[in-house]
């Protein structure tokens, strides 16, 4: 009898996804050699080769196509049946996986994880932040279970969505040096600009936005992180457009940064919670629920308080 095993159809769609065995073992935390192993075992129960390990990237003999449309369909109702057993009772979960932007840290991340700690005393979470393009790509590739990130420019079929927060995005000046009583981007567009790089998100929006608007910018600089952008804003370096969690979340240099409102209409980015479709049944929905009221209450009543004129804008979703 056949001794297919979830792990080694696993394996074998990680590898033919990557291209490569030394990706596939990065993307599921193992070795190669662990790797190669299942995938041989996977040709010798099925009594054929699958996979050319000559070519590169790796390629799919014409068996191995045979295979991989019955492979994806195994996986996906794996995690069908997991999920329609757990869904109603998170208690019985043994392990989720979440990737969720860093804007949410420190405040919002450690609150969900708590909570959802308590509702799952058995699992093991395992929990990893970073920007949205990372997060969307781990959900792709099924290295997580959930993402919380921006919405890309278009989102795939196999996406489920939860809309969790509109944030306008803002400019960013040194303290001081923008007259309010004259036109402040005239102004601004007078230094030098630090722009988001256009793997990122939000760096291909406001690229979107500023060749909607006609506005060329000469490159200066491009910086990957809040902290960055607003250490140079705040040595006076530049400006910048960013969201305005880039200013409440780098605290440390609020007081040598202005930030203020742009004028580019509709300039804004939506956060939302990602699933992969018909996976988790009521899951994502349930978590995007209880995330609401913690961004509420810890990013958008806080922010408004120091800045109401950011009360239209920034809001749930």
């Amino acid at each position: 009898m056949s001794r297919l095993t979830l792990r080694s159809i696993e394996i074998f769609i990680a590898a033919v996804e990557e291209g490569s065995v030394a990706a596939a073992a990065r993307r599921l935390k193992t070795s190669p050699s662990s790797i190669s192993q299942q995938i041989s075992n996977l040709e010798s129960e099925l009594g054929t080769i699958l996979l050319d390990r000559a070519a590169r990237p790796l390629a799919l003999t014409p068996s191995g196509f045979l295979f991989q449309r019955r492979a994806q369909n195994i996986l996906a109702e794996a995690i069908l049946a997991r999920a329609e057993l757990s869904a109603q009772d998170f208690s019985k979960l043994s392990r989720f996986s979440i990737a969720i932007i860093d804007d949410f840290e420190p405040d919002v991340t450690p609150a969900l994880i708590s909570q959802l700690s308590e509702d799952m005393p058995q699992a093991h979470l395992v929990l990893s932040t970073g920007a949205s393009h990372s997060n969307l790509a781990a959900l792709e590739s099924r290295s997580v279970d959930i993402c919380i990130a921006a919405e890309p420019d278009s989102s795939a079929d196999w996406m489920e969505i939860y809309p969790l927060l509109n944030e306008p995005f803002v400019a960013l000046a040194p303290k001081g040096k923008i007259d309010p009583a004259q036109d402040s981007f005239a102004q601004l567009m007078q230094l030098p600009f630090i722009r988001f790089p256009e793997n990122q998100v939000v760096g291909r929006k406001i690229e979107a936005a500023l060749a909607h608007q006609r506005l060329s910018i000469p490159q200066k600089f491009t910086l990957d992180s809040y902290q960055s952008i607003m250490a140079m804003v705040a040595k006076g370096a530049g400006w910048a457009i960013a969201p305005p969690m880039c200013y409440l979340r780098a605290q440390r240099f609020q007081d040598s940064v202005d930030m203020m409102p742009i004028p580019i209409n509709g300039l804004s980015r939506r956060i939302s919670l990602f699933a992969r479709r018909d996976t988790l049944d009521v899951m994502p929905r349930d978590i995007a629920t209880r995330m609401r009221p913690l961004i509420k209450a810890m990013l958008i009543d806080r922010a408004i308080a120091q800045f109401g004129w950011l009360r239209s804008e920034f809001r749930l979703l």
